[in-house]
């Protein structure tokens, strides 16, 4: 039968076209662009719709026999249950952003696992940088895993970094950036979009190239200096791009404890440095960061 609506008229048939401002990905095109012989990406999946790309992979992991190796990619064109940290919901409509997981295994390069927390970091520099290249939009990095955009003067969150250990030795690490959202597809008031913060492209196909190829080589140096971040550069490019350092922040630590003080540096195993008015410097590795005023 066909659907009708509540006047009983027939309701319009929803298409992958539906939306001309929201075109599909060009799987085809993007694994020509990023699948080949001896680079990071050796397969790049798109699908209309699936709860979230992380458990996606992570269950895949988690298989026996097939399993999951490094440098698979899974694109969605829409999640109906994206998480992001602490378990939090990502709502987004169909094809408005960027919706993606990867499986990276930095232990067979044999990175030590405890600076396998760079790896949200590692991502975020990859993010922001590939959308200010692709898309012409300033952004930047709240530690440990939002990015920021500005829109009319205001600091929103455009997009999250969720990294999850997946199987024996890999781990996941899944992305969502508003892309295309309008002011009225807002989930919450702080929320932002490239769009809405003046982006010169909203096209997804060289967003998502961009900060892949980013993350591929950030990756690729991260790893050969066996996760030095500072010999590789990138706690130098991650501080570069970082508004939390300079603010004073209150960070929400586990078990109900809080912190506030200056963000004053990201050590070297990915931690944020809180200059509390006790005098001491407090790194902190897990928490949730709350940015209350600049510094000074």
């Amino acid at each position: 039968m066909t659907p009708r609506d509540d006047s009983g008229s027939p309701e319009p048939r929803r298409s992958r076209w539906s939306d001309l401002d929201r075109p599909p990905l060009n799987a085809a095109a993007l694994r020509r662009a990023l699948v080949r012989e001896g680079g990071l990406w050796r397969e790049l999946d798109v699908v209309q719709r699936t709860g979230s790309t992380n458990s996606d992979l992570v269950a895949r992991a988690a298989e026996g026999g097939r399993g999951l190796g490094e440098g698979v990619v899974l694109v969605a064109e829409e999640q109906s249950a994206a998480r992001g940290r602490l378990d939090r919901k990502w709502v987004a409509p169909a094809r408005s952003g960027l919706f993606f997981s990867v499986s990276l295994r930095p232990g067979d390069a044999g990175v030590p696992m405890e600076r396998w927390g760079w790896l949200p970091l590692l991502t975020g520099v990859a993010v922001a940088t590939g959308l200010a290249r692709a898309g012409g939009v300033d952004t930047a990095l709240k530690w440990p895993n939002d990015v920021l955009v500005t829109v009319r003067g205001e600091e929103r969150k455009a997009g999250g970094i969720l990294a999850e250990a997946a199987g024996d030795g890999g781990v996941v690490v899944g992305v969502g950036v508003n892309v295309s959202l309008r002011a009225e597809e807002l989930p919450v008031p702080t929320a932002g979009s490239l769009g809405l913060a003046g982006a010169v492209s909203t096209d997804r196909d060289p967003l998502l190239r961009a900060v892949l190829r980013g993350l591929e080589d950030w990756y690729g140096r991260w790893r050969a200096a066996g996760g030095d971040a500072g010999a590789c550069g990138l706690q130098e490019a991650y501080a570069a791009g970082c508004a939390t350092l300079g603010r004073v922040v209150r960070a929400e630590l586990p078990g109900d404890r809080a912190l506030v003080g200056e963000a004053v540096a990201v050590d070297g195993d990915g931690r944020l440095v809180l200059a509390t008015e006790a005098g001491v410097q407090e790194p902190v590795g897990a928490g949730d960061i709350v940015h209350l005023r600049a510094a000074g």
